[in-house]
Formats: structure tokens, C-alpha cells, sequence
């Protein structure tokens, strides 16, 4: 709202990028203490949900706004209002749970060294979904340069997409609960159709195709995040969720470049990097799954 220009905003987004990879590693800890009881799919979902519910109002809060002011400074001022009331609740949290890593009952594993080596098995299938998944800037692009989707009907595609990505988010967190880290398997394959969908179909093969790219986000914020709290010891989940959180980011950076590098080359060899680069990393879920120790989430 108050950048003057669009170096001093693109500075801030990069600001807002870094806090959110900052803030991400600690908030997965401490979800995953709270979530011993309740069943860690269930509880990241539920907080996927409601990221996702703002990600979904948050938007159309903005362009209420604009519709009825016009000015873009004011649309994102009031912005503001649901910040502060976050920090609120974060500020009554600390008070409430000082050491949120008392709520987890787990014991420590005395016998545990650095972090086993299926939890780099499991980093190495997610970076891998990482790198085939595009960013929605460049489906957006698509749509505007196609002339699929007229631009006012973009934002709500992208609505469609935070839906999707908070409905499956509970479903799929509670049924990852019941049956393991295999629930990947089906999501990965669903998901790796938005390429071919967004990219080679019409209006509503790319409706389709946002659909379960949503589905996709929805499953890699909270089931993916989910499944690395039972596989590593209860010490060793922050330096965990670190690794997993940037390694994630990084390949997720490097794949969304190679896709728009490709995007100027060939629609059919960005499709054939994404399903390749999404689909190699079921062979390892499948490792995951029978490495996993027993009395976990993950069997």
C-alpha cells in the first residue's frame, strides 16, 4: 500500500518470500507437537484448509475494493486488519504454550544419531513433484496468451484452485491417517494432469486442470509437510523440517524456471518435464512406504 514504486514493491514481496521461509520449518514443528492426538494428516489439513480459506477471501476482500474505491493503496491498506489480528493470535499463543514441544508425548530416541535415511529417500520424491509443478503466474500467463480464459475469469480459476487445495486437504489428511504415506501415490498422479490439461486444453480442460493443480497445493502444504513428522525422531524435526522446507523451495525455484524456459520452447516438452519430473517420484513413496518403521502414520 505504501511502495512508490515497483522496485520498492518487488523488494517487499522478495521480504515477504524470505519471512515465509523463515516462519514455515518452526510452525511445522510445532503443528506436529500439537498434532500427536489428532492424527498429524488431520491436523495439517485442517490448517491447510484455512490457509487456504484466506488465500480464497483474501483476494475477493481485494477486489470488493477495488470495485467500489478503485485504488489499489486502500485494497491492499485493508489488508492490514487481518495481519494484525494474526499477530494477535500468534502473540496469545506464545502466552498460552511457551514450549508447544510439551504437548507432544512422543519420547526422545536416545539411540538416535542424524536423521534416518528415509527421510532422505522421502526429500528426494518431493523435491522431485517440486520441480514438475508449475507456478500459478505461468498458468496464468498461459491463459492470458492463449486467450483461454479471459482475464477477469482468472482470479477465479485461482479461486477454484484454493477450493480445491483446502477440500482435498481435509479429505486426503484424514484418509493419510488412516492409510499412510500410499495416499501420495494416486494425489501425485492426479495432480501431474494439470500440465497436459492447462497447457493443451480449452476453457474447461483447463478448469479441470487448475481443479487438480489445486489439489496438488493443497496436498504438497499439508500431507507432504504431514508425513515428515512420524519418520524422523521427535529431536530432530526442526533440522527436518528445515532440510525439507528448503530443499522443497529450491527445486520448486528451479523447476518453475526451467518451465518457463521451456514455455518459450515447446508447450509439449514443458508438459513431458513436469509429468516426468512429478511421476519419477512415485517409485520413491513406494520406498518410503516400506521402510517406514512400524506403529507410524506411514504404514
Amino acid at each position: 500500500a505504501l511502495a512508490g514504486n515497483w522496485q520498492f514493491a518487488a523488494l517487499l514481496i522478495i521480504l515477504e518470500r524470505v519471512g515465509k521461509a523463515m516462519r514455515n520449518p518452526p510452525r511445522d514443528v510445532m503443528l506436529s507437537h500439537a498434532a500427536k492426538e489428532m492424527g498429524y494428516g488431520w491436523a495439517f489439513g485442517v490448517h491447510e484448509a484455512l490457509d487456504q480459506s484466506g488465500a480464497l477471501f483474501g483476494p475477493l476482500v481485494v477486489a470488493a475494493v477495488l470495485a467500489l474505491r478503485g485504488e489499489y493503496q486502500i485494497a491492499f491498506a485493508v489488508l492490514l486488519i487481518p495481519a494484525l489480528v494474526t499477530l494477535s493470535i500468534l502473540i496469545v499463543a506464545r502466552l498460552t504454550y511457551p514450549r508447544p514441544q510439551e504437548l507432544d508425548t512422543t519420547p526422545p530416541d536416545v539411540k538416535a544419531g542424524g536423521l534416518p535415511r528415509v527421510f532422505w529417500v522421502y526429500l528426494a520424491g518431493a523435491v522431485l513433484v517440486a520441480v514438475g509443478f508449475a507456478d500459478f503466474p505461468l498458468i496464468a500467463y498461459h491463459f492470458a496468451q492463449a486467450s483461454i480464459v479471459s482475464s477477469t475469469l482468472i482470479p477465479v480459476f485461482y479461486a477454484v484452485a484454493m477450493g480445491m487445495g483446502g477440500i482435498g486437504s481435509l479429505v486426503f489428511g484424514r484418509l493419510f491417517d488412516r492409510v499412510g504415506i500410499v495416499v501420495l501415490v494416486p494425489l501425485t498422479l492426479l495432480s501431474a494432469l494439470f500440465a497436459p490439461l492447462v497447457f493443451l486444453g480449452g476453457f474447461w480442460a483447463a478448469l479441470v486442470g487448475v481443479a487438480l493443480w489445486g489439489l496438488g497445493m493443497g496436498v504438497h502444504e499439508s500431507i507432504m509437510a504431514a508425513a515428515v513428522a512420524p519418520m524422523v525422531p521427535v529431536q530432530r524435526r526442526a533440522s527436518a523440517y528445515g532440510l525439507f522446507t528448503a530443499g522443497y523451495g529450491v527445486f520448486w525455484f528451479l523447476g518453475s524456471a526451467a518451465l518457463g524456459i521451456l514455455y518459450g520452447v515447446s508447450l509439449p516438452a514443458l508438459i513431458a518435464f513436469s509429468l516426468v519430473a512429478e511421476l519419477a517420484a512415485i517409485p520413491l513413496f513406494f520406498v518410503v512406504r516400506r521402510q517406514i518403521r512400524p506403529g507410524t502414520t506411514g504404514v
